[in-house]
């Protein structure tokens, strides 16, 4: 079973992605924040900076701690802005509200293939036109891909993928280093900034 307690210890003090900085930067110059939708958002790296600027916030984790810790940081005003929904994304009754961002820091990859597409599908459907994606995904070369439960993608299954979304930005990583347990690990990357475009 994860040792939950330590991941977000070693993360909650981290700063948020970059690819959530990406696309924050490109929707805030076009209009004011509106709804983004954080999916598995730990304690709440991501959430934190999404509420500092303004956004109101749907929180989705598969853990209660995450979710405790989150509120915990979470002070009013910006916690009058924060929605938190304790659910896992592969539950029959999944949905997600239409909003501008999705934001997904390394947590959709950890979905057996069938639910990787259903959710993929839902959240290019709740997007608004010109509404963003913000992630990462697996490469078939990193150390977790041959895992029972995990979906990765060699770099001509990612393009057939995210086709049909305007690439913001696109980066293909592979490097030796440690997660944040200081495990080893072999890590093959895509970050990801896509947009749905403004008109079908």
């Amino acid at each position: 079973m994860p040792d939950w307690t330590r991941f977000y210890r070693a993360t909650e003090g981290r700063p948020p992605r970059g690819t959530l900085l990406r696309a924050l930067d490109l929707l805030e110059a076009e209009a004011p924040p509106g709804l983004a939708v954080d999916l598995g958002c730990g304690a709440g790296r991501d959430t934190c900076e999404l509420l500092r600027r303004g956004w109101q916030v749907l929180a989705i984790d598969g853990e209660a701690e995450a979710l405790e810790r989150l509120k915990a940081r979470c002070d009013l005003p910006h916690g009058s802005r924060l929605e938190t929904r304790l659910q896992r994304f592969e539950d029959p009754g999944f949905t997600l509200p239409a909003c501008r961002l999705v934001n997904a820091s390394f947590s959709i990859p950890f979905l057996p293939e069938p639910a990787f597409r259903r959710l993929w599908v839902q959240i290019f459907a709740a997007l608004e036109p010109g509404g963003c994606f913000a992630g990462q995904l697996l490469g078939v070369r990193d150390s977790w891909a041959c895992g029972d439960g995990v979906t990765a993608f060699a770099r001509p299954g990612l393009d057939a993928l995210i086709a049909g979304t305007d690439i913001v930005w696109l980066e293909e990583r592979e490097e030796d280093s440690t997660t944040v347990r200081g495990s080893p690990k072999h890590w093959h990357l895509f970050h990801l900034v896509l947009r749905k475009p403004k008109t079908p």
